[in-house]
């Protein structure tokens, strides 16, 4: 996932942007371009949000029961995007993200 690709990048840039000091770790153009890129189309920031959807996506749950039980928060978020959003917090609300 992009947003993934993002957070590990960033980490990487922060750690040469740190030793500068040595020529031999430039930032090369591909990986600046790189890190555009993935920031431009990454669509989540919040780094535990990206670790869940990536345990979601590589884990491939078919149920609801299977999502809660391999990323226990994912309850609390929908939960909390209830309270601020609006939307309504049952089953069926994680249903849909998998089917997504």
């Amino acid at each position: 996932m992009n947003c993934e690709v993002a957070l590990i990048l960033e980490h990487k840039y922060e750690q040469l942007q740190q030793m500068s000091d040595d020529p031999m770790n430039q930032v090369s153009q591909v990986f600046e371009k790189s890190l555009q890129y993935v920031k431009r189309f990454s669509r989540y920031k919040n780094p535990d949000a990206v670790r869940q959807l990536c345990v979601l996506g590589n884990l491939c749950p078919e149920t609801v029961e299977e999502a809660i039980a391999m990323v226990p928060s994912i309850k609390q978020r929908i939960v909390l995007d209830m309270q601020t959003k609006g939307r309504a917090h049952d089953d069926d609300a994680i249903e849909r993200m998998l089917n997504d």
